[in-house]
């Protein structure tokens, strides 16, 4: 087998414990003989609990002395929860590391590949790279910029229509493409909505029809309008965060502290909205690493006209509605000029029955 091929079996691995590492990356490794025979494998399953490499050398045993370790991100070299990865792989004799991408964390950053090198450890880096860096691109961006990653999913008409004026919009996708919507749900750490989809829908923004955590729910109120009854409030299944402005009603806001698993946040407003740039900045800081936006439209367009947005999940139905009224999937500013126009890249197209996911990365100039 090539180092690709054991790199690519790597990010499989690594791919198991989607949803459940955050703040951690996803990592996977592979111990692979001096006679090219695979030894041990493992990855890393949830924060706090051993790395990748450490379930690989554990499953080798003995096989470890005089092997090669590939792993898809560069081995640890500081004390966090655990300890270095570079130490253990020192330790146990490990001859050569291959690894497909470099860590951006600074307590990282190049020295868990210097480390190896000085205790004579061989290192090649850069295999499968471009993989390996978009498996982790939540982690990526948000150890880079501080705020977590944005993905902003919805489903529209062939006509481009989220709602009916009224507010109708149950429902637009199939029974497929809902339930594959609760798994992006599990594997990001929250959801985000604005005020109009409570008031309209009285969502429970959980997951309910897969297996997986339920995320932080974000509501945007501006003003804190929306009733205490709602689901989101009482519930209970999950933890609530209610981002409103400086001009919100202060007894609503001390009601709404009062609720179990409710926190409230205020943030300042530019030009009449909501900053935020500084919702994020506050979330990245309390470890919420990426956020699935669910609209609705003037949210979306919110998002996409502040450059937010980096990654785009649209379920398309077969189906029209019409209306000059009716609700379109993104409002706000939008482009004047073709030219301004949103670009998706390494675009992938799903099918779930006659529904069609389209999904890409936001291309940045």
């Amino acid at each position: 087998m090539t180092d690709q091929e054991y790199m690519k079996l790597a990010l499989e691995l690594a791919e198991k414990a989607r949803g459940h590492t955050s703040p951690n990356p996803l990592v996977g490794c592979v111990i692979v003989s001096p006679e090219g025979e695979i030894v041990g494998r493992g990855y890393h399953h949830k924060a706090g609990q051993p790395h990748a490499e450490i379930n690989a050398m554990a499953d080798a045993g003995d096989k470890v002395k005089g092997a090669t370790a590939y792993v898809t991100l560069e081995p640890c070299s500081h004390y966090g929860r655990t300890g270095p990865c570079c130490e253990a792989l020192i330790k146990a004799g490990i001859k050569k590391v291959v690894a497909a991408a470099d860590d951006p964390n600074p307590k990282v950053a190049g020295r868990g590949f210097a480390r190896l090198r000085e205790a004579g450890v061989e290192v090649v880096r850069g295999v499968l790279a471009k993989e390996a860096y978009r498996q982790n691109e939540v982690f990526m961006h948000w150890m880079t910029t501080g705020r977590p990653f944005i993905a902003m999913k919805y489903a529209m008409t062939l006509d481009g229509k989220i709602a009916t004026v009224v507010g109708d919009s149950k429902w637009i996708s199939n029974e497929k493409s809902r339930t594959y919507t609760h798994y992006l749900r599990s594997i990001y750490d929250a959801i985000l909505v604005g005020k109009h989809t409570v008031l309209n829908d009285d969502p429970s923004l959980t997951v309910r029809l897969v297996e997986g955590k339920n995320p932080l729910r974000i509501v945007l109120d501006s003003q804190c309008q929306i009733p205490l009854d709602r689901k989101v409030f009482q519930d209970g299944q999950a933890d609530t965060l209610l981002v409103t402005g400086p001009k919100a009603d202060k007894e609503k806001v001390a009601a709404l502290e009062k609720l179990p698993r409710v926190k409230v946040l205020t943030v300042p407003e530019t030009d009449g909205q909501l900053d935020l740039g500084v919702l994020l900045d506050t979330l990245g800081k309390q470890e919420i690493t990426s956020v699935l936006v669910e609209g609705g439209s003037e949210v979306h367009g919110s998002f996409l006209d502040q450059q937010l947005v980096d990654r785009v999940y649209v379920f398309v139905a077969p189906c029209l509605i019409g209306g000059r009224n009716n609700l379109t999937a993104v409002g706000g500013e939008g482009a004047e000029v073709m030219d301004e126009r949103v670009t998706l890249s390494e675009v992938q197209i799903k099918t779930f029955d006659t529904d069609v996911l389209i999904t890409g990365v936001i291309e940045r100039g």
